[in-house]
């Protein structure tokens, strides 16, 4: 049995575009055919190695490296807060919730929803920059 790397998903063969035909296992079956017999991956992969389609592209990296620093920086710095506000409000850090520590509950409880708030916030963006993507590049 022999061992197969895959790095990338198999592409249309130039030459059998041209013809209107593809590589067995290139295409799934299903992609619907556009004018001329290219497929809709063709289509796409055209656009992409446009110059308007290479800043499309760049463009949407950027946005989501944005986004994604920016996710970041801000759980960080609500991390950060956390002992801020128990080290400029006196007694704080002594008391108790349920025989539990303070300091321990809000770290212990109150992180868990910046967590999930973050991770929705980032996905939920991600989705709208992906959108914008596929609106400007023209795919459906």
């Amino acid at each position: 049995m022999t061992r197969v790397r895959v790095t990338a998903p198999r592409s249309v063969n130039a030459g059998a575009a041209r013809a209107g035909t593809v590589n067995a296992g290139s295409i799934p079956p299903d992609s619907t055919a556009l004018a001329g017999g290219r497929s809709a991956a063709a289509a796409r992969e055209a656009a992409e190695e446009s110059d308007a389609g290479q800043l499309f592209i760049r463009s949407l990296i950027r946005s989501q490296l944005r986004l994604g620093l920016v996710v970041a920086l801000g759980f960080l710095l609500i991390l950060l807060a956390f002992p801020l506000l128990l080290g400029l409000v006196p007694g704080l850090a002594e008391s108790t919730i349920a025989g539990l520590p303070f300091d321990w509950v809000l770290l212990g409880a109150g992180i868990y929803p910046v967590i999930g708030l973050s991770a929705w916030l980032y996905v939920r963006t991600a989705a709208r920059n992906e959108a914008r993507y596929r609106d400007l590049a023209g795919e459906q």
